[in-house]
């Protein structure tokens, strides 16, 4: 019963305009983090580790920026429950050539995201978008109620859901024309299997699925960053990076290497547009690492 008020309450939030919901934004981030301080501990924690050289001021400004990004983000999650297409294409843009050549030379891919800008938005764009079959890569909610309103916002244009744990299968299956595979890749894998690379100041593990599939099934990989207007509110631009047309010319782990290292630069050129309260760093290195979790290190031939 509680939860399905709350559906109501959101159902009816996402009427609003975009303005209203900002002004709704700004006080939710006051009430979040300067009085029930939520996640303020792993937030500094991480920030402190991840800039050693950056003093007391300059990291309250970074929380400061990531406060207001990540209560933004909530209320344009709602917004999109019900936005157009239109506006969709507005609020995030740029150069998709990369994306239609691969179309054009008959390629499916995978396309790799980490937690930046408005990766909610990002899908819709895809969906509207990308003359490929948009197949969203994911861990179903937990609640039945919560995951069939994100289903509904997420499939809205097209897109496919497809559980993590299912997608080896789901690519089996014919297909009418070229697919883009979407992968959030900056959470914290088992540290058992993950890949384990240095990424800001931090020994990290990395979800291997992104280059498993794309070994497995000989597909180019692009990564995506959202960066934040800083003078648009809720306007993003969409930067493709190639990162590979062939992952078996690779070295292992060398698509993640790549991946790991964008992200931390696209991290360090605009701080407060990362998802800083999540426990990225939870799991410790393992003392000893099998081969395949290492960079495969190549001999150059002659």
């Amino acid at each position: 019963m509680l939860t399905n008020l709350f559906i109501v309450v959101l159902n009816a939030l996402s009427r609003l305009s975009w303005s209203a919901l900002y002004r709704i934004s700004d006080g939710l981030s006051w009430l979040l983090f300067s009085v029930v301080n939520y996640r303020q501990k792993v937030i500094w924690q991480n920030l402190r580790n991840s800039f050693p050289d950056k003093n007391d001021q300059q990291l309250r400004t970074i929380a400061r920026d990531f406060h207001r990004h990540f209560t933004d983000l909530i209320v344009e999650t709602l917004k999109l429950r019900r936005a157009s297409a239109q506006e969709v294409q507005e609020r995030l843009v740029g150069d998709i050539s990369v994306i239609d050549d691969l179309y054009a030379r008959g390629r499916s891919a995978v396309f790799v995201l980490g937690h930046r800008g408005n990766w909610e938005l990002a899908n819709l764009f895809a969906s509207v978008t990308f003359q490929h079959e948009c197949i969203v890569v994911y861990k179903p909610l937990s609640n039945p109620t919560f995951e069939e309103w994100f289903r509904v916002l997420r499939t809205r244009f097209g897109s496919t859901m497809v559980p993590m744990r299912e997608i080896y299968s789901d690519l089996l299956k014919p297909r009418t024309r070229p697919y883009l595979l979407f992968l959030v890749n900056d959470q914290s894998p088992n540290p058992k299997s993950a890949y384990w690379t240095r990424f800001l100041n931090q020994d990290t593990g990395v979800y291997r699925g992104v280059e498993s599939i794309a070994r497995k099934y000989n597909l180019p990989v692009v990564y995506a960053d959202l960066r934040r207007n800083e003078e648009r509110r809720g306007y993003y631009s969409l930067i493709i990076n190639p990162i590979t047309d062939n992952p078996a010319e690779v070295p292992l782990n060398g698509v993640l290497e790549k991946q790991i290292q964008i992200l931390e630069r696209d991290i360090v050129n605009q701080p407060g547009n990362w998802l800083w309260s999540h426990k990225r760093w939870k799991h410790q290195r393992p003392a000893i690492l099998q081969p395949e979790q290492l960079l495969e290190v190549r001999q150059d031939r002659e």
